[in-house]
């Protein structure tokens, strides 16, 4: 299996922690990792991507000290490594105009307000991921037992029907 990442980006230790623990249940699966601040965030991705972890997901908040979780969303969307990446913006404070923004320039996927559920959390985690698999892993099998199993198993029933299988 492939290696995925993770990442979770707040600059509130606490909220950190919380997003943290409420993910445990993709860590078999894929490499959670916790930043406190945008330059931190960076070097996690460099770091990852030389052992050859790729970004699957990252949960930003939006304000944070220094630079802003958007503009670092819209920055990863313009890089081709992390591009493909299911961004999600977790903040109580994003306006209007911010959101807008990640949406039109980040390829913001989801947007999750503070605070949040962790049911709810787990469930936008779990189908953003399978989206990402989908789009970017050729072997989805290995991938059913922590994602959405029936999207899964359509998407590779139809990949089998595409290349002349059953």
């Amino acid at each position: 299996m492939s290696q995925y990442m993770i990442l979770c980006v707040d600059d509130e230790r606490d909220v950190l922690d919380s997003v943290m623990d409420d993910l445990q249940g993709f860590s078999d699966h894929f490499e959670l990792e916790a930043a406190e601040s945008v330059t931190e965030a960076r070097d996690v991705i460099e770091q990852m991507a030389a052992q050859g972890t790729q970004l699957a997901l990252i949960l930003c908040d939006h304000i944070m000290p220094g630079e802003l979780g958007v503009d670092f969303l819209i920055e990863l969307a313009k890089q081709p490594q992390t591009a493909g990446a299911r961004k999600l913006l977790l903040t109580g404070q994003a306006g209007l105009e911010d959101t807008v923004s990640a949406i039109n320039h980040a390829s913001l996927h989801y947007y999750i307000a503070k605070p949040w559920q962790k049911t709810t959390l787990t469930s936008v985690v779990t189908d953003q991921l399978t989206s990402f698999m989908i789009e970017h892993e050729p072997n989805l099998l290995p991938w059913t037992s922590v994602l959405d199993t029936p999207r899964l198993v359509d998407a590779i029933n139809k990949h089998k029907f595409e290349v002349g299988g059953e």
